[in-house]
């Protein structure tokens, strides 16, 4: 019941893509014409003009996130906790306390073999503590349709003297938590073309592993404030019902004898029996006769559909406990060029599409009549492509010690492939528009900030609140020390300030279930800090 695959992007990118891979990125968000060792990410063909030696880079991140979804919809008021208001916020929290990258860089001649490792999807773990609100209205659904299933009943039956128990709503521990790392490995070679220009390819291995756990636990419906498991639910309407029935019995007993009686003394004082059949007072117990009957024939109707209501909520009656770990791997090519002229250097890298399939390791053995869960049977693969990336970047030396930076990125998001080709329902790929400035203060200080524009292309029907993200701008700075000629020392804060998205939900139908979801709004929203420390050697 749950899908977190893109909720847990532990910061900068697409969709389903991290590009802060270094310290020096979070510095300055705008590298993709850098050049300096993290370009073995950022701009892999600019890295050859760092000049001769084996270049190294160490960085760890730490990332503190949050999502927040306000929820709106008229079952809440049935929650026992939701003190009758139909709203409800659910606050997700997430920690990627190590972040690691490692980038590698070999320099010979005219010739700069790298290598790099970083986590380019993923990165950390995200916890509801309360689950979510499509959750919960899931079981708000079912007590709506059981206060409307006991109180026909009860009106069937209140004559005869008998009654099953109300329900007035409902009661439900959800929780919800996601886990997901993508693993990358880059090797790749750039070749220096006379003395401004460079090319590069390389490829990138990805390997994917996450885990998935959600949580409905202690689901009850409510009878004011008393609660009842749904088992125990329907042995009490069940037990109204057999009530109900053996009072009709005795009437149609009542009734059939009653009958007798006066036919028999109709012909005893001389009338045929059809006479007898036609007086007011017998055709009065046959009508009560069809009546009691009819009434018969409603409750065990009434009895034939609960004991099927009954089979179809058995899985559910003691919640949902759904666990699943996923595997998968893919690998993409990648390519680069690098043109310097004068005080400017220009630069651009594309990376393929990696095709990923994600294998599930569930204890969820066959498809769910809630649909959300068949993301994780046990044996299937989803599919989670990571998409293809432009990245265009251009740098400005105003001076020997002062650089100006910008950069543009396109993921192609509609050309990847998602769990049932989500992907079709985004409006466009993903754009990012950044800008930054770096400043050698001395030979050894260096201070540099930037900010990122991110622009996804959502639409109502891509958003729901199992993986949601939203338009953000981002800023970062930092600064380098250089401890010595070949050490240098990079520090960094990154933030990260999302706006809101707001959603109208269509009514959802459960016909497995009998259960209508009314319409209702979600409201999403996130925060994201991050602070990185990270050190280059040159030996």
């Amino acid at each position: 019941m749950i899908a977190l695959t893109a909720g847990i992007a532990a910061q900068a990118g697409g969709i389903l893509t991290n590009t802060n891979q270094s310290v020096a990125f979070l510095r300055n968000p705008a590298r993709d014409a850098a050049i300096g060792l993290d370009g073995v990410y950022s701009n892999p063909a600019g890295v050859i003009f760092l000049g001769d030696g084996l270049h190294l880079g160490f960085n760890w991140q730490y990332a503190h996130q949050t999502r927040t979804i306000e929820s709106q919809n008229q079952l809440f008021k049935l929650g026992l906790k939701n003190n009758g208001q139909d709203t409800k916020t659910f606050e997700g929290v997430a920690n990627a306390p190590i972040i690691p990258s490692l980038q590698a860089a070999y320099n010979k001649g005219n010739w700069s073999f790298q290598f790099n490792f970083s986590v380019p999807g993923g990165g950390g773990k995200c916890e509801f503590d309360k689950g979510i609100g499509s959750f919960e209205t899931a079981v708000g659904g079912i007590a709506s349709r059981l206060i409307g299933v006991s109180s026909a009943i009860n009106s069937q039956i209140s004559a005869l003297g008998a009654s099953v128990p109300t329900v007035t709503g409902y009661d439900v521990d959800g929780y919800m938590k996601g886990k997901q790392y993508y693993f990358g490995l880059q090797v790749g070679a750039a070749r220096k073309i006379g003395e401004h220009l460079s090319v590069y390819g390389g490829l990138r291995l990805l390997y994917g592993t996450a885990s998935y756990e959600a949580r409905l636990t202690n689901i009850r419906v409510m009878n004011g404030t008393q609660g009842m498991t749904l088992p125990e639910y329907f042995e009490g309407i069940t037990g109204g019902l057999m009530d109900a029935g053996n009072k009709i019995s005795a009437l149609g007993q009542q009734v059939q004898d009653g009958f007798g009686q006066y036919v028999n003394a109709y012909m005893a004082a001389g009338m045929t029996r059809e006479q007898a059949m036609q007086q007011p007072k017998v055709q009065e117990l046959v009508a009560q006769g069809q009546e009691l009957q009819t009434k018969g024939a409603q409750l065990q109707a009434t009895a034939d559909q609960l004991k099927a209501s009954g089979e179809t909520l058995a899985p559910y009656s003691k919640g949902v406990n759904l666990k699943s770990d996923q595997t998968g791997w893919g690998i993409a090519p990648i390519i680069g060029i690098d043109y310097k002229t004068g005080s400017f250097n220009f630069a651009a890298k594309y990376e393929f599409k990696t095709r990923m399939r994600m294998k599930n390791d569930s204890d969820l053995e066959e498809a769910s009549v809630i649909a959300a869960t068949n993301k994780y049977v046990n044996g299937t693969s989803v599919p989670e492509d990571a998409p293809a990336l432009l990245a265009l970047g251009a740098q400005w030396s105003v001076t020997d010690n002062v650089r100006l930076n910008a950069g543009y990125h396109h993921f192609f998001d509609k050309s990847a492939h998602w769990y049932e080709h989500s992907e079709k329902l985004l409006d466009g790929g993903t754009n990012e528009y950044l800008g930054g400035a770096e400043w050698d203060i001395n030979k050894r200080l260096q201070v540099s900030g930037g900010v990122q524009l991110t622009r996804y292309g959502l639409t109502d029907e891509y958003m729901n609140d199992m993986s949601f993200v939203v338009n953000s701008w981002t800023f970062g700075l930092g600064a380098g020390y250089k401890v010595s000629d070949k050490v240098k020392i990079n520090v960094a804060y990154f933030q990260t300030n999302y706006e809101h998205y707001d959603m109208n939900t269509p009514e959802q139908n459960m016909p497995a279930l009998g259960v209508s979801i009314p319409a209702g709004k979600n409201s999403f929203t996130r925060t994201n800090n991050v602070f990185g420390v990270g050190v280059e050697l040159t030996l």
